[in-house]
């Protein structure tokens, strides 16, 4: 409980105003998964023994559901594919928040308050989702979800650029959020639709899984090459430049660094800042676009993944009736 009351260090990291309140935030964050992490192991090991224990510590670190997620069981399927899904929200958030106050020079509140359409669609869409998913199977409402979540990403890809109006932020947003929305519930349904009553804390905690595995996966990826992508634009533009032989190999590794740090250096030449930030807002903008373009390949596969090996409706309705009736054999076995 003590881990789980400390998570909230991500609070401060987000409104973090400077370096070191984020690394003490982070810090804090990193101390409540130290503590929680071998929480959860010593629940496992209390409440399962031999094989099953095995399996569920296998579930825990990931691996097993990554193995698996190419068997035809439905929960491995809905696995996978909602650690994409949620993937691609968090970091469509982690990208486009930068994005906001980087290039389009919003501040902290306006570029949260950017993100309401996402918000806002996640919860009117969920319960019509739950409809869908009765009426046509999850199958059908998970690939609903992800073509709205390409299209989002699409529009970050072909409309987030210098100076653009806010619409085609909010576009992008709403579709994100609107992709979320529909495939959320099936992605939670096929869990706890496919293992019995008595696992049905195991399903639980996948399903949180799916949002900090697919969360911190989908960051760390598309933050990689957001900085890969800005740091070789940089490059390119003072290799270009008119004066690059005045600008020193220190100057140029500050300016790849970061935008922030771009800035700092705007800051120390007043005189050529106007250039500085431009070229920065420029490379930020070309960065950008290889994250949205990996996230566009991640949100295919996902959608290969579901449309090959996730059932159609009336299989997927015999697989769970059977699985119900295991359940029901286990508790009343006379």
């Amino acid at each position: 409980m003590v881990g789980a009351d400390q998570a909230d260090g991500s609070a401060p990291a987000a409104y973090a105003p400077s370096d070191t309140v984020l690394f003490l935030a982070r810090l804090l964050g990193g101390l409540a998964a130290g503590m929680a992490f071998p929480t959860t192991l010593a629940l496992i090991t209390a409440l399962w023994s031999g094989p099953a224990r095995t399996r569920s510590i296998a579930l825990w670190s990931g691996i097993g559901g990554a193995i698996s997620a190419l068997g035809p069981r439905i929960f491995w399927v809905a696995a996978c594919a909602g650690i994409i899904v949620f993937g691609t929200l968090m970091g469509a958030m982690f990208v486009g928040q930068q994005f906001l106050q980087n290039v389009l020079g919003y501040s902290t509140m306006d570029a949260g308050l950017a993100i309401l359409p996402a918000a806002f669609l996640m919860v009117v869409i969920a319960p019509r989702s739950a409809k869908l998913v009765e009426a046509k199977g999850a199958r059908v409402t998970l690939l609903i979800g992800y073509v709205l979540c390409l299209l989002g990403f699409i529009t970050m890809l072909l409309l987030w650029k210098k100076g653009i109006d806010y619409w085609k932020v909010g576009l992008a947003y709403a579709l994100v959020g609107a992709g979320v929305g529909f495939a959320g519930t099936p992605a939670a349904h096929s869990l706890t639709g496919s293992v019995p009553v008595d696992k049905a804390g195991m399903a639980s905690g996948t399903a949180d899984l799916q949002r900090d595995l697919g969360g911190a996966i989908m960051q760390s990826i598309l933050g990689a090459l957001l900085a890969a992508g800005y740091a070789a634009a940089v490059a390119s533009a003072i290799a270009t430049a008119p004066n690059a032989d005045q600008i020193t190999d220190s100057i140029q590794s500050q300016l790849q660094k970061s935008f922030a740090s771009a800035e700092a250096v705007a800051q120390q030449y007043p005189q050529y800042a106007d250039a500085i930030t431009a070229g920065a807002r420029e490379s930020f903008v070309s960065g950008a676009d290889s994250a949205y373009v990996a996230g566009n390949i991640a949100i295919v596969i996902g959608g290969v993944i579901v449309f090959f090996l996730f059932p159609r409706k009336d299989n997927e309705r015999r697989l769970l009736a059977g699985y119900q009736a295991q359940d029901d054999r286990a508790r009343h076995p006379g």
